[in-house]
């Protein structure tokens, strides 16, 4: 009977802000997945260290000696934080961004942007390492990822219809191009060339409504691209999410997205600066803080959309 209720019940009205953390206030950067053993949702995030005070303005470090923050749903609507990734050290470094979960076979992979200590600029080099588990918890270390460049960031991975698995990723190097490897055995990649030559990061790979989608922080709003076989890649004019939305914490651009396909449905989660919020007037520091919001994706004769301004009802599923 009370299974039969909840069927009944309305679905759940996101938070706004979807999430926050609790630690630093600098949550950014989300990878969301199903974790069936439990039931729940577990969102990975980096977690800024965004009340970091510091003498220079211009100091970075803050953006440094990031952990890898953990948050857990029932439903996708209300999140609770759960501290954070047990990443070992030893294959690793000081500072981590932007996860990327996805579960082939019985195996979670994870694949991590690692640089190796914590600076003052944004000179420093960074790569990709890939870590397993069997459980969303505890991780072991797999390889570090060469993919010919010294500043590659922001990993998305995909397994390919016909075999093998394809990682969308930028390229620093290369103008940060977006380019895309692919991979028989998830260790060693071939890459095959640039998707755009826009800058841009965080790309992030979906399928959906019978198409390949990838949206990437353009730093303007988000980069879409839509293709019928992954191959063929079209723009979609403009950008998404580029004007300031007008609910409280979530009062800038968006940037850095996962999405979530939930059926028919999908939701673009994504994290967004605090510079808009009347506490920025009396802290300039304050404008680091980030923040993470969830949007319904709207999707008409091959275009999509978001509304920020909609409250998001959902559950999602398996």
């Amino acid at each position: 009977m009370f299974a039969a209720l909840a069927l009944l019940a309305p679905d759940p009205v996101a938070s706004v802000p979807l999430f926050r953390d609790p630690v630093h206030d600098g949550a950014a950067d989300a990878s969301t997945v199903h974790d069936a053993r439990t039931g729940e949702w577990v969102m990975f995030y980096t977690n800024r260290r965004a009340d970091l005070k510091l003498a220079d303005p211009k100091d970075v470090s803050w953006v440094h000696g990031t952990t890898i923050g953990v948050a857990r749903s029932k439903d996708g609507a209300k999140w609770r934080y759960s501290g954070t990734a047990a990443i070992p050290a030893s294959c690793t470094g000081a500072t981590l961004w932007a996860p990327e979960v996805q579960r082939f076979g019985d195996t979670w992979h994870m694949w991590i942007t690692v640089v190796p200590g914590v600076f003052q600029d944004w000179n420093a080099p960074r790569f990709l390492v890939h870590l397993t588990s069997g459980d969303l918890k505890s991780w072991k270390c797999g390889e570090r990822v060469d993919l010919g460049s010294d500043r590659v960031i922001d990993a998305s991975v995909l397994a390919l219809p016909q075999g093998g698995y394809r990682m969308w990723f930028n390229d620093e190097r290369a103008n940060k191009a977006i380019k895309y490897a692919d991979s028989a055995d998830l260790k060693t990649w071939t890459v095959r060339g640039a998707v755009t030559d826009t800058p841009g990061e965080g790309p992030k790979a979906f399928r959906w409504r019978g198409r390949w989608w990838l949206v990437s922080d353009a730093w303007k709003g988000l980069l879409v691209q839509h293709s019928p076989d992954g191959e063929q890649w079209t723009a979609q004019p403009g950008y998404l999410g580029g004007e300031p939305g007008t609910r409280p914490t979530d009062r800038a651009k968006v940037q850095h997205p996962d999405v979530i396909v939930s059926g028919d449905r999908a939701y673009l989660v994504y994290f967004v600066h605090q510079s808009g919020e009347p506490e920025a007037a009396k802290d300039p520091d304050w404008s680091r803080r980030t923040v993470l919001q969830i949007a319904e994706l709207e999707e008409k004769n091959g275009v999509i959309s978001i509304d920020r301004t909609k409250p998001v009802t959902m559950r999602l599923g398996k």
